[in-house]
């Protein structure tokens, strides 16, 4: 009886048949005359287990008074059997049905993404896959943590809303166990992506489930792994523990990255924002033998649908905006920016007309030194200020504004920038004015790590709204001073460090120039990679200073301003200055949801017309 379910149906079939064939072979010998009429002893044997399993039938019977009494016996013997039968039943469907509520059963998938955890990184990512698997007819996301398996489904259909075509499979486990790791089926799935769970010393466990995931054994086909680690001193151990096939992605060198290109160019991160996200436009790798020879200048011309962005070899290097006289070889795959990989098409026609009046000549300008205010400290400080010294001209000054003892003093000797700091509270306006913000050409508002990250945005929004306050206020001032009839620029740009993507939409009442959002665009590129694991190679080359990167710089290098044209036309504008037109950004449209003005990809036949103000996106070397 303590082995289960099973063992005690088994059991009470065995005494049903006892019973049964106990009460036939009585009749035989007891009442041979009612057990002839019956047919003999299987006929008596029928008749017992029709009494057993229904006590209604025995009101029909007759016969001798031992006959009747046997009958009566099977009978009242059935109702214990049975009564207890299906009781069993009832609780072991029950603890069944208990049993899989608590999602503790193994899923039969192929071709599945597994997610590792829970934060709200989850949230992301689902909304992601389910968006990147709208072309699909069948997809699935499992999901393994240690929480309730119906509390998390709950929670995905609170916060993600509508699943399309994907379906969401929760279960309860550790990641770091074995056993509740095959409830997932690690080994059929597509690829395995870690969530960073939110605790102190998150790095600790991501390594912990990478060596997981090492020790185990696989078949011939191993799923690729996305991860991510927040404390670059923990890189090497996170590559290491992850192998060959495992992308970890260095979170705080792509935030710190990002925040110190959007400082030079604003609007960075939501160009990168609509590059990641797979509501918007993204790169898709696809060969195309029908280009082969063809040198990579020519291309753009080739495609009716996408703009291509480079090469990936056979061997898999990848080049981004390689020379345009770069042939095109019969084994590469082009790297294609497209909304959907569904609507990548070659023309079938001639290119649309370029525009040969409406391209303008880049003016070189030379490199100035800059004043730049950060406001706040946190660990990515030192990093951001080391790079800013490789990009800004000689004779650039920073100043550190936190409530704080100096930091500065630690930090390694830097060759173009003069960094002083001083002691002040952000979120005071009459210390944000005795800084002179006017004096500063850009202003960086970094998020402070010694506040809960809901905590520190909304000291990061007051800091905001000072901040545009003051700036309007300048540029009021201007304006009297030097005539109604003359707009000058606004004083400064401002980039902002946000934690949570929610608070953006509420901090553009600040309307600051840019939002480095840091744990959306790590969930975002996360996903891409899950997806595709070959744009690790992209993203890399991306973020890297040696390659060509992604710039946002004036239409007018590109067009004359106010000139009608139209995309095929700044294509070819930008390819001839060695460079790849992504797209543009109207500046009427700097803070207007949800592209905030970032334009990717548009109809290369559609008209267009640029402002001196408006930005071109390239891919680009410098």
């Amino acid at each position: 009886m303590s082995k289960g379910t099973p063992a005690l149906i088994g059991w009470l079939g065995l005494a049903s048949a006892a019973l049964v064939l106990v009460v036939a072979t009585a009749a035989v010998v007891i009442a041979p005359r009612d057990s002839d009429e019956n047919g003999h002893w299987p006929g008596m044997v029928w008749r017992s287990l029709l009494r057993t399993l229904d006590p209604g039938t025995m009101g029909d019977d007759t016969g001798t008074g031992p006959f009747l009494a046997l009958m009566l016996l099977s009978t009242i013997g059935g109702i214990f059997i049975v009564s207890s039968l299906i009781g069993v039943l009832t609780t072991g469907l029950e603890a069944k049905i208990g049993e899989l509520r608590k999602g503790r059963s193994r899923i039969v998938e192929q071709g599945h993404t597994v997610l590792l955890g829970w934060s709200e990184q989850v949230f992301t990512v689902v909304a992601e896959l389910v968006e990147a698997n709208q072309g699909k007819r069948r997809s699935c996301v499992a999901i393994l943590a240690n929480r309730d398996k119906v509390e998390m489904e709950e929670a995905i259909r609170a916060r993600v809303g509508d699943l399309g075509r994907t379906r969401i499979v929760c279960r309860t486990g550790d990641p770091l166990k074995v056993a509740d790791l095959d409830l997932v089926s690690p080994g059929t799935a597509r690829s395995i992506l870690i969530v960073t769970p939110e605790l102190e010393d998150a790095d600790t466990r991501v390594i912990k489930v990478l060596l997981s995931l090492g020790a185990r054994t696989w078949g011939r086909r191993r799923p690729h792994v996305v991860a991510a680690v927040h404390d670059p001193a923990n890189l090497p151990a996170a590559r290491l523990a992850g192998g060959d096939l495992a992308h970890i992605i260095d979170a705080d060198d792509v935030t710190i990255r990002l925040i110190v290109q959007s400082h030079r160019q604003s609007g960075l991160s939501q160009v990168c924002t609509e590059l990641l996200d797979f509501a918007g436009h993204e790169f898709y790798m696809r060969p195309e033998p029908a280009l082969a020879g063809m040198p990579f200048g020519e291309s753009p011309a080739a495609y009716e649908l996408g703009v291509p962005s480079g090469l990936r070899r056979a061997d898999g290097t990848v080049l981004l905006n390689p020379p345009m006289d770069t042939v095109i070889r019969a084994d590469d795959e082009i790297i294609v920016l497209a909304e959907d990989d569904l609507l990548i098409r070659l023309a079938d026609g001639p290119a649309p007309p370029v525009r040969e009046e409406a391209i303008s000549t880049a003016t070189a300008r030379e490199p100035v030194p800059e004043r730049t205010l950060m406001l706040g400290w946190n660990h990515r400080a030192p990093k951001i200020i080391e790079l800013l010294d490789e990009f800004l001209a000689p004779g650039s000054e920073i100043m550190v504004a936190a409530p704080r003892e100096d930091p500065t003093g630690d930090l390694a000797a830097v060759a173009n920038l003069k960094i002083d700091f001083v002691r002040a509270e952000p979120t005071e306006r009459p210390a944000l004015e005795a800084l002179g913000v006017g004096s500063y050409q850009k202003v960086i508002v970094l998020s402070d790590a010694c506040y809960d990250p809901g905590h520190a945005d909304a000291r990061t929004l007051v800091t905001l709204l000072h901040l545009r306050d003051m700036g309007n206020a300048l540029q009021e001032g201007r304006r009297s001073a030097e005539g109604a009839a003359h707009a000058p620029g606004y004083p400064f740009a401002i980039v902002s460090e946000i934690n949570d993507d929610a608070n953006r939409e509420i901090a553009q009442v600040t309307k600051a120039d840019d939002f480095v959002v840091s744990e959306k665009l790590i969930s975002l590129m996360m996903t891409q990679l899950s997806e595709n694991r070959h744009l690790y190679d992209v993203f890399v080359d991306l973020l890297d200073p040696a390659g060509s990167e992604i710039y946002l710089k004036p239409a007018g290098d590109y067009l004359v301003p106010g000139a009608e044209a139209n995309f095929a036309t700044l294509i070819e504008s930008a390819r001839r200055r060695g460079e790849i037109a992504l797209g543009y950004r109207l500046t009427a449209r700097f803070h207007e949801p949800p592209g905030y003005g970032v334009v990717l990809n548009p109809d290369k036949a559609a008209p267009l017309t640029l402002s001196a103000d408006d930005r071109v996106i390239v891919l680009a070397e410098d």
